[in-house]
């Protein structure tokens, strides 16, 4: 009876084994999101926006000939679309990396049942959009 009772489903044997490999593999994924960086040009390649892995401006290159014609809104559009843009790649390296954490299993049914359909939040879509996103929301609403 006692070894009926210590006994494991195989499946949660099975579940339990790849729990552990994702969990030994959190630091290596931890390094390889935090060295991320997305890098974006404004269309007329005037100005460069690099941002970090949570989607912070860390860089910002603005050639000089945008001075010959100042126009502060112009640079301030461009600066801000190169920088979403810079942003979105960030977020999307970032998430493929965590989507290469999952059980292929969970990948495919993320992939093939939005979360909505299955009367969930997806929370990290919600924490990986960026502050440009959420202030164009607020701005909007206001």
């Amino acid at each position: 009876m006692e070894n009926e009772a210590m006994s494991v489903n195989p499946v949660y044997q099975g579940l339990l084994e790849q729990l552990q490999r994702t969990a030994d593999r959190v630091p290596e994924t931890q390094r390889r999101m935090m060295n991320q960086l997305g890098v974006a040009w404004s269309p007329d390649r005037m100005v460069k926006a690099v941002v970090g892995p949570r989607g912070q401006l860390v860089d910002l290159v603005i050639d000089p000939r945008v001075f010959r014609q100042p126009n502060a809104a112009a640079l301030t559009s461009m600066i801000l679309q190169a920088s979403r843009d810079a942003a979105d790649q960030v977020a999307r390296r970032v998430d493929e990396i965590l989507q290469e954490q999952l059980p292929p299993e969970l990948t495919e049914l993320r992939a093939r049942q939005p979360r909505e359909d299955l009367g969930l939040e997806d929370h990290f879509a919600d924490l990986m959009r960026s502050d440009a996103q959420r202030y164009e929301e607020r701005e909007e609403r206001s």
